[in-house]
């Protein structure tokens, strides 16, 4: 549910939807990292100015913690 988000949320931001993907990896029994991976150019807009756009993403996730009890880390990195 919560990747499904992140991913649809980037789409409507990025102006290079198609090259957008995301990972799943669990860091420990209590959490999981995201890694959205963009195009360079779309990085920027992801993160937003002085971190503002991804902060709202991590907001609206952390509201996931409360209703499942999994954590979140949300990384942006560019595309190979």
């Amino acid at each position: 549910m919560v990747q499904e988000f992140v991913l649809s949320y980037a789409r409507m931001i990025a102006s290079h939807p198609e090259a957008l993907s995301i990972v799943v990896e669990p860091m420990d029994e209590y959490g999981d990292e995201i890694t959205l991976y963009a195009d360079p150019t779309d990085v920027g807009k992801l993160i937003g100015k002085e971190g503002r756009m991804i902060n709202a993403i991590k907001t609206i996730i952390s509201g996931c913690k409360a209703k499942g009890g999994k954590s979140y880390r949300v990384n942006v990195k560019a595309a190979a």
